[in-house]
């Protein structure tokens, strides 16, 4: 699998950090890899998928700025120019996705459609 430097999504530094100590936690499956993707279902169509799996083989490896992720390479039509963002907050925590191709968001901020 190569690695190809220009990724279709980009990562907030405040969400870099939490991946890479997410992947520094004791029992962390080092075989696997940060996957982002899409998937059918949720309220808006689709749902992002953000997560740690095994390479698969249509998969393509990216990098951004030190932090290597896998995608299906079918995915980049639906996350092309997305930007991923971790809170932090007493209101809200966890990843939100900010994606310039969803025409339409739902209000849980992890389903869209195109």
């Amino acid at each position: 699998m190569e690695t190809i430097t220009t990724a279709p999504v980009s990562f907030t530094a405040s969400a870099i950090e939490e991946i890479k100590r997410l992947m520094n936690e004791e029992n962390f499956d080092t075989a696997t890899k940060l996957r982002i993707g899409v998937k059918g279902g949720g309220c808006s169509g689709m749902t992002y998928v953000l997560g740690f799996d095994a390479p698969q083989e249509d998969d393509e490896e990216y990098d951004f700025e030190g932090l290597s992720f896998i995608m299906n390479k079918s995915h980049g039509l639906y996350l092309y120019g997305m930007q991923i963002d971790w809170h932090d907050g007493l209101n809200s925590r966890g990843f939100t996705f900010n994606n310039p191709n969803a025409s339409k968001t739902c209000g849980c901020g992890t389903s869209f459609s195109v």
